[in-house]
Order: C-alpha cells, then structure tokens, then sequence
C-alpha cells in the first residue's frame, strides 16, 4: 500500500479531488438515482473485487491494477463524501424560529 502511494501519489490527488469536485456538484443535481437492484449488483461487483485484491487471486501487472483501481476508487468516494458534505454545510441555510 504505501508503494502504491509513493509511486501514484498524483494520480490518488486527482482522483480525491475529482471526487471532491463531484461530490460538491452531486449536491446540486437531482437526477434519477440507480434502481435498488443494480445497486445490489455493482456492492456485489465491488465486494468481489477487493476479495479478489485481498486474497491476491490475480498475479502479477494485472493484480498491481486492481489494487492501484480500488485504492483510487476509495480515494474517489472519500473526496465525494467530503465535497458534498461541505457544500451541504457551506450553503446550507438556517432553519427559521418557529
């Protein structure tokens, strides 16, 4: 983990702050969520690849991109949790007295 972080440490800066970007924006766009079913199938997707990153199923170049993927998707989701939760807190308005 930490040659991942030495070796890639700008790429793990631009994927937090690509996630913070979105994670700011996110707030403001009120599409259409994913169906509870595909939700289910991409945790099961993910799940099955940090198994498969932990239990060090896939040798070699294609295992050191997993890795180096799961690490940046995390990175991703902590820069999105962190954005919208600023934005919420930054232009949030006080509720009114009643």
């Amino acid at each position: 983990m930490a040659y991942l972080v030495t070796f890639h440490w700008g790429w793990l800066l631009a994927s937090l702050l690509l996630g913070f970007a979105m994670g700011w924006i996110a707030v403001v766009q009120r599409g259409q969520g994913v169906s509870k079913v595909l939700a289910r199938w991409l945790a099961g997707l993910a799940a099955a690849l940090v198994a498969a990153a932990v239990a060090r199923v896939i040798p070699g170049r294609p295992g050191y991109w997993l890795d180096l993927g799961l690490v940046m998707f995390a990175v991703y989701l902590a820069g999105c949790a962190v954005g919208s939760w600023l934005r919420d807190w930054v232009v949030s308005r006080p509720k009114p007295a009643a």
